[in-house]
């Protein structure tokens, strides 16, 4: 246990050290319609997550997320997870490989009007019991910002990894400004594959004026019966 911290906190310590530039955009399960710059590399990186429900308690260590921006208006995206539940052992969560398209600029290339990208691609295979299958998602972002506030609305929908199963997803992020470096996020969010999995999170993103890191906190509290009844989540973002 010591070991794995102090591994973590040196980890934590040398990105934060690193002189690269950050543009945070977790901790949310939804995203937004802008795509990482012609060869760079974006990585989100959760250094501690934690969920609860039923009275167990599973730990998220660690969530990454790394997008390569392939265009001005494409980029690939990977991501997995490794989740440590009460019993069974660690296992791989949620990988996937993306591809996002940027289709109109707008308020987040920093021009007039709406943002709209269009993001899909392949569910790989887990660890998790029963989730050893290929599935598919396909999600529509549009972006935007009304007086102080940023917005973004994600609809989308998918096969999942069981049994190719249908799923809905949607979900809506509004960021608020508090200073040039600090704001307060919100996300509502739910996926709908027979049972509705909704919840809301409340957070914050610090980023500093030289932009070399950005750090994020996140609480999230289930709303529907499917849903984690508690989870928190901290993390980085640096691009390079």
């Amino acid at each position: 246990m010591y070991r794995w911290l102090i591994s973590w906190l040196c980890l934590l310590t040398a990105l934060i050290l690193t002189p690269y530039s950050g543009w945070a955009y977790r901790p949310f399960e939804s995203t937004d319609a802008d795509v990482t710059g012609p060869g760079q590399i974006e990585m989100e990186l959760g250094v501690f997550g934690w969920e609860r429900s039923g009275g167990d308690d599973t730990f998220i260590v660690p969530q990454m997320v790394i997008n390569y921006g392939l265009t001005q208006t494409l980029e690939v995206i990977g991501e997995f997870e490794v989740i440590h539940p009460p019993v069974g052992g660690s296992r791989i969560a949620d990988p996937g490989l993306f591809l996002k398209s940027v289709m109109r600029r707008g308020a987040l290339q920093k021009r007039p009007g709406l943002s709209v990208a269009v993001e899909g691609g392949v569910l790989l295979p887990s660890t998790v019991t029963g989730e050893d299958r290929l599935g598919i998602e396909v999600l529509g972002i549009v972006s935007g910002t009304l007086s102080r506030f940023t917005w973004h609305l994600n609809i989308g929908a998918g096969a999942d990894r069981s049994n190719q199963a249908l799923f809905g997803l949607w979900g809506l992020i509004v960021e608020v400004p508090v200073t040039s470096t600090f704001r307060i996020v919100t996300e509502w969010n739910g996926e709908h594959d027979g049972a509705a999995d909704t919840s809301a999170l409340l957070g914050a993103i610090w980023e500093p004026p030289q932009g070399s890191v950005a750090l994020d906190v996140g609480l999230r509290r289930g709303i529907s019966d499917a849903a984690n009844d508690w989870a928190v989540n901290l993390g980085v973002t640096v691009s390079f």
